[in-house]
């Protein structure tokens, strides 16, 4: 059974966060990673895992469920303390049905000796390398992204002098997006791919170094942030220090645009941007394109915070907290009815209704996917007795499917793919609905060292779409997204 929050039901999700560190000093790894990976939970809530290389012999513990429930005191004494190298994951996957074996870090033994590997993102000429390798006698456990990978960078080694270039020939050979941390029985490498679709950085924690899908995760173990992996960069890890490799760089450099709306934490920093600025960036924005008389401004936790303070402060409407979020209910199992989601979206958020009573609310969140929960949202502040609730949405509408790690719905299931905004507002209930326009979104991220990817808002897309997709006939069970 698969497990989702169910109020992020109807957000979209990042597909997992990634976490390496090489050990100059004598950290506990186990608990170091754990600790990271609390720090990026937020990427992934549906497994969890941990390998620790010693004496160039991988050990794992891993699982599906979130960090809390999979990476136990009593789990972590299977992992020996004061290793040399450590991978870390948490992962959320698109698929309707769980892959246990797909859990990360995947780790695989080969003729040169052993890999641990731990991926961000959505590889697009998938279904073509998966064929090919199956043509040659190839045997796969999982519909895993990161299993292609690993298998491909093995395949290579036998041909190169060194896995530095067998991971090299193996980026060049990847389409899509992703963002890698893997070691070999000695080093400890970050990939990202040449479009830099997803975030990647460095950090270091006094002679330690750290690779981390976020800076907030360096900050959560202690440790200084560096700099970003640059996207096509290489970078390898070993008793020698750092060093950095190359691919050819793509023209169309593209982070995920929605890293900043959304899906990452506020307190880190990507590219040379503030996530928290860059939200309460859109919020301003937001009422510069969307103004409207009101009496308060709200944010829908957690992700509709920052940018909910900055409308307000561009308006100059009082900024006020109308929800409260209980953040102990766990998870919950996706697929239950109507009255039972309704009844658990009641226990997550509660409306201070002295707050709304008789007031004109500017609700602001993130996105609209399906429209459910905002339907909700906005149900739960007339009952609270708001007098008018005007809903504002710090992004674009989305009418395009992503293909490169953010898991957005074909566009048949995207609310804004089928009903116009006017339409929308009435399927929600609101007195007023608008998002924030493309050009501003654009504005949100001024400072990005690389370019945006907003194909999901545009359909305008930075790299090549998939082609064909993989199809399992061995596991009917599980349903791909249609790309």
């Amino acid at each position: 059974m698969s497990y989702i929050d169910i109020m992020q039901s109807d957000k979209p999700h990042d597909e997992c966060g990634v976490f390496g560190f090489y050990n100059n000093d004598d950290y506990n790894l186990a608990e170091l990673t754990r600790a990271a990976l609390y720090g990026l939970q937020h990427r992934g809530q549906e497994s969890a895992g941990v390998t620790v290389i010693k004496d160039e012999e991988p050990y794992t513990v891993k699982n599906l469920g979130i960090v809390s429930e999979v990476l136990t005191d009593k789990a972590l004494e299977k992992l020996p303390e004061n290793g040399r190298i450590s991978v870390g994951h948490v992962r959320y996957t698109s698929l309707d049905f769980l892959d246990r074996a797909a859990t990360q870090p995947l780790v695989m033994r080969y003729i040169e000796g052993s890999l641990a590997l731990a991926n961000n993102g959505s590889i697009t000429n998938f279904a073509e390398i998966r064929s090919e390798l199956e043509k040659g006698g190839a045997i796969f456990q999982s519909n895993s992204h990161a299993e292609i990978i690993g298998y491909t960078i093995a395949t290579k080694r036998i041909e190169c002098e060194n896995i530095e270039d067998a991971v090299m020939r193996t980026m060049e050979s990847l389409k899509g997006a992703y963002s890698l941390v893997l070691s070999s029985p000695s080093k400890l490498m970050g990939a990202r791919d040449p479009h830099g679709f997803k975030p990647l950085c460095i950090g270091k924690l006094n002679n330690s170094y750290i690779i981390s899908s976020e800076s907030c995760a360096i900050d959560t173990v202690g440790g200084e942030f560096i700099r970003d992996v640059e996207p096509g960069e290489l970078v390898v890890i070993d008793e020698n220090g750092l060093k950095s490799y190359f691919c050819e760089k793509k023209k169309n450099q593209s982070l995920c645009l929605f890293e900043y709306v959304y899906v990452a934490r506020p307190d880190s920093v990507i590219d040379g941007v503030h996530v928290n600025e860059a939200r309460h960036k859109a919020g301003r924005i937001l009422f510069e394109e969307n103004p409207i008389e009101a009496d308060i401004v709200c944010g829908v936790p957690d992700s509709g915070l920052d940018a909910a303070q900055g409308y307000a402060e561009a308006s100059g409407i009082t900024y006020a907290t109308a929800f409260i979020k209980n953040k102990y209910i766990g998870r919950t199992p996706e697929g239950v009815g109507n009255d039972k989601k309704a009844r658990l979206l009641r226990m997550r958020l509660n409306v201070l209704d002295n707050i709304v009573k008789g007031k004109r609310v500017v609700i602001i969140d993130d996105s609209i996917i399906h429209g459910n929960t905002s339907a909700h949202i906005v149900r739960l502040l007339k009952r609270a007795g708001a007098s008018e609730v005007h809903m504002r949405i710090s992004s674009p509408e989305f009418v395009y499917p992503c293909y490169f790690g953010i898991d957005l719905p074909d566009e048949e299931h995207l609310i804004s793919n089928k009903l116009s905004v006017e339409e929308l507002r009435e399927r929600i209930g609101a007195d007023s609905l608008s998002f924030l326009s493309v050009e501003g979104v654009r504005k949100i991220a001024d400072g990005c060292k690389i370019g945006l990817c907003d194909g999901c808002f545009t359909g305008c897309y930075r790299a090549d779409k998939p082609k064909v997709i993989y199809e399992d006939k061995f596991a009917s069970k599980i349903k791909h997204r249609k790309f």
